[in-house]
């Protein structure tokens, strides 16, 4: 670390601890050529996850989208917050552990719809027929037979 006094690359650390929020270090540094000190942060640096959404435009990450789209497909089913939210927690961990800078939205869909199958019929085939723009009454009940067959 250069000093921002003299540009001396001969510095050290003095003191190390949590800063307030507890997700950065605060350092505590001396020069050993002026014998200034200065405080430097240190702090996880990350990128954030860019999706590739259907028409090939990228954008953001959001959270809440992901959201809107469970909480519509279990509206008014026996499921619980906690469940929902759990099954959103479950779905951005696999999203982040594939360690992608950027991910197609179909993907994402992917993901929430294995999960909601595994969660409730009901709200699976409601994200899917969303999702897959199901076009007629026989895409959505082959996908209904789908479910029943297993």
């Amino acid at each position: 670390m250069k000093c921002p006094f003299c540009s001396s690359d001969n510095t050290r650390v003095i003191d190390s601890r949590p800063a307030d929020d507890n997700t950065s270090i605060r350092r505590r540094r001396e020069c050993d050529d002026c014998q200034k000190r200065f405080t430097t942060y240190e702090k996880v640096e990350t990128i954030p996850l860019i999706v590739i959404k259907k028409d090939e435009t990228r954008e953001q990450y959001d959270r809440t989208k992901i959201e809107a789209g469970v909480l519509r497909a279990c509206y008014k089913r026996p499921i619980s917050i906690n469940q929902i939210n759990q099954l959103i927690d479950e779905v951005e961990t696999e999203i982040f552990n594939l360690e992608m800078k950027e991910i197609p939205s179909t993907r994402i869909g992917e993901i929430v719809m294995r999960k909601l199958k595994e969660l409730e019929p009901v709200a699976y085939v409601r994200f899917a027929s969303v999702y897959r723009e199901f076009k007629d009454v026989n895409t959505f009940m082959d996908e209904l037979k789908n479910i029943l067959d297993k």
